[in-house]
């Protein structure tokens, strides 16, 4: 039952120059990028891994993850539209119905998954000494914690709303309707937060077991949050209406079953100071 609803009216704009607008949701983003990049600074260092290839790697980490998860949200998410207008997928820019500097609005996290793997095949490459696994436990922590810091940019554009619901502590979007919702972006930024406390928490402990556990368990872990929390989510798309379960549910299971394949496929490995066999 409905106790009292928190009428939820934040501007989404932090700084309003007239010719740019600074929003909350960018502030979010670049602290997790940034806390990310601490995080992984932090636990390379303790590796042994040199300046120089932590700055190229996380260089092609950073880009894969912005591109893929722009190119996740328009081609899974909006293709109709974007089919129409390619160029506003690069560029941060609305042509129509008038020209207008938007930002990079629209995000898709499965998408940024894809460009980091992809980008670390890249970098595997050229940097074959540091090994890929160690490589996506560390990633595993900050991009649970940028994770948790996107939904908290979305809250404050009142987007990715729940459904409507009588529970205590439901909110209504003032900028959508006046129905009150489940905060669905709260549930997910707490569920990740959550699971970046566990995942440090036990990195050491869990990491003893082998190479890429921690990345095993960021994928099962994370993933089936999002496939449960979708359950409290409005559909983001048209399309969706009517399907059993929605698109970030779809393309959460096959993480979730990649996850579960290398919890089981990992080898033992010992703890050390080395990057390529141990921590």
């Amino acid at each position: 039952m409905l106790f009292l609803a928190i009428e939820w009216q934040v501007s989404p704009i932090f700084l309003d120059l007239g010719f740019i607008e600074l929003r909350w949701y960018s502030i979010f983003f670049a602290v997790g990028i940034a806390l990310a990049y601490w995080l992984a600074y932090r636990y390379f260092r303790q590796a042994g891994v040199s300046d120089a290839d932590f700055d190229k790697l996380s260089l092609w980490v950073i880009a894969g993850g912005i591109v893929g998860a722009r190119l996740g949200h328009c081609l899974f998410y909006d293709f109709a539209y974007f089919s129409q207008h390619p160029l506003e997928i690069i560029l941060p820019i609305r042509f129509s119905p008038q020209f207008q500097f938007v930002g990079y609005q629209g995000l898709a996290s499965h998408g940024g998954a894809v460009g980091v793997l992809l980008a670390l095949l890249i970098a595997h490459f050229r940097l074959a000494h540091i090994s890929t696994l160690f490589v996506l436990d560390v990633l595993a922590l900050g991009v649970t914690l940028t994770g948790a810091m996107i939904r908290t940019g979305n809250l404050m554009n009142s987007e990715i709303i729940g459904k409507a619901s009588d529970v205590g502590w439901a909110v209504i979007f003032k900028a959508v309707d006046d129905l009150p919702r489940h905060p669905a972006q709260i549930y997910e930024a707490l569920a990740y937060l959550l699971i970046f406390s566990l995942l440090h928490l036990y990195f050491k402990k869990i990491y003893i077991l082998g190479q890429g556990r921690i990345f095993a368990w960021f994928l099962i872990l994370l993933f089936s949050a999002r496939f449960a929390i979708e359950f409290f989510k409005e559909n983001q798309v048209a399309f969706e209406q009517g399907l059993w379960l929605n698109m970030g549910q779809i393309l959460s299971i096959p993480f979730i079953l990649i996850g579960l394949l290398l919890l089981f496929w990992q080898p033992k490995t010992k703890m050390g100071i080395s990057v390529n066999e141990k921590l």
